[in-house]
């Protein structure tokens, strides 16, 4: 019998996520357990603690996904979680709980790439057909290009040298006075700001094929706050008077520096459709930007809902069932990798 209701689990970082997902469009749950105030202490995620976090939450975050979906084990078709990339603990404990449902109840089991996760998120919201296209990752830990052909055939083109996006955004925000995660912080103060006020850099690759960095503009802002002395301490964010102009001015470098490569991709490799996943794919900015550059030339742009930008499991269901459907099946001897 072809597998209709699947199980997903997520915890490749600080999210213990669990949700019930019908022929990988249909949510029918979607469970999130933030481990946000358990880092924010430390201005990022510590991997010890993740896991630990985890540890706690999985199960009660299945038994939640369950009970929203209502539905039991019994109903459930076939168990998806991520077992690459992530934080090695966080992983294990996800594939450590679906191998153990998977075992007790005899269900098909499939181990989900979570990076590719995130690129079928973009397609569960939509019965547009959107492959083949252009897919734009873009989180606190990885910001990467890839042609994705259909939802298995997928191959990565161009990313970061340095920082993810994310990441930056988390230390910018630390320079000004912000709290973690950095994203949402910096965002919202640069609504107050002109994003024109400070010209901060914008790479550009010297080969000229798309491609990212975010080392020498996190470096841009640091010299402009400490006014280009090195050795000065970075001012206290009272001290800074155009506290939202940096924080407009940063993100609106951020978004050129993702929205450039990724319609020089598209372009060169012929693709009308661009979709853009991960959680720096809820900023407002970058969304309005993209959009817009995009319409210009003639493509087309799909972001999921902020809720499937971030980590979740509702994507790790949608692209399991794909996977099942074309016959895979991971054993119990399935592992987790951090790459």
């Amino acid at each position: 019998m072809m597998p209709s209701l699947i199980l997903g689990i997520e915890s490749s970082c600080d999210e213990t996520a669990a949700a019930v997902v019908r022929d990988g469009h249909e949510i029918l749950s979607s469970v999130v357990h933030t481990q946000i105030e358990e880092h924010r202490l430390y201005g990022g995620v510590v991997p010890e603690i993740a896991g630990r976090s985890h540890l706690r939450h999985i199960l009660p975050v299945i038994d939640e996904a369950l009970e929203e979906a209502n539905c039991d084990l019994d109903s459930i078709d076939g168990i998806a979680v991520t077992n690459r990339p992530g934080l090695i603990g966080s992983l294990l404990v996800g594939v450590s709980a679906a191998k153990g449902i998977a075992f007790t109840r005899g269900l098909p089991l499939v181990g989900v790439n979570h990076i590719e996760a995130h690129i079928y998120s973009a397609t569960m919201e939509t019965r547009d057909p959107l492959f083949p296209c252009l897919a734009l990752v873009v989180s606190g830990g990885h910001t990467s290009l890839y042609i994705a052909r259909s939802p298995l055939e997928i191959e990565r083109i161009a990313g970061t040298l340095d920082d993810a996006a994310g990441e930056a955004f988390d230390k910018v925000a630390h320079m000004i006075g912000l709290p973690y995660p950095g994203g949402p912080s910096v965002s919202e103060l640069a609504l107050e700001g002109d994003p024109k006020a400070i010209r901060f850099p914008r790479y550009r690759p010297k080969d000229g094929k798309p491609g990212f960095s975010f080392s020498g503009l996190k470096t841009a802002v640091l010299y402009y706050l400490r006014g280009q002395d090195a050795l000065a301490p970075t001012p206290p964010p009272e001290e800074i008077p155009d506290r939202a102009d940096v924080a407009a001015s940063f993100e609106a470098a951020v978004c050129d520096n993702l929205t450039v490569p990724a319609l020089q991709a598209a372009r060169e490799h012929g693709l009308e459709r661009i979709l853009v996943a991960g959680g720096v794919a809820c900023n407002r900015r970058l969304r309005e930007v993209m959009r817009l550059r995009a319409e210009e030339a003639g493509i087309s742009t799909y972001f999921p809902a902020p809720a499937y930008c971030t980590d979740n499991a509702a994507m790790i269901a949608g692209l399991g069932w794909e996977l099942l459907r074309a016959g895979e099946r991971a054993d119990l001897g399935m592992d987790a990798s951090a790459r």
